[in-house]
């Protein structure tokens, strides 16, 4: 799929997460936005991989055009 990633929105998402293992959506198809539910599978992305220490409130990255994934680095000005 060349139209990949997708936009999912222009905006940040802020989200509250347990400490652990975390997958975001790094391809924009997912129903469970920020988060990977599994909707890559053939498009020749996946999800990227983060870990937290321990809980606490993120901003993660909608417009899948960050440098810095999973983290909102205000890309989705440019777009």
């Amino acid at each position: 799929m060349s139209d990949l990633p997708k936009v999912h929105d222009t905006k940040p998402c802020a989200i509250e997460l347990a400490a652990g293992d975390h997958f975001w959506c790094a391809c924009g198809l997912s129903s469970h936005q920020p988060l990977c539910d599994g909707s890559h599978k053939g498009s020749g992305m996946g999800p990227q991989k983060f870990t937290l220490e321990e809980g606490k409130k993120v901003w993660l990255c909608n417009c899948k055009h960050t440098k810095n994934p999973p983290y909102c680095d205000g890309s989705h000005s440019g777009l």
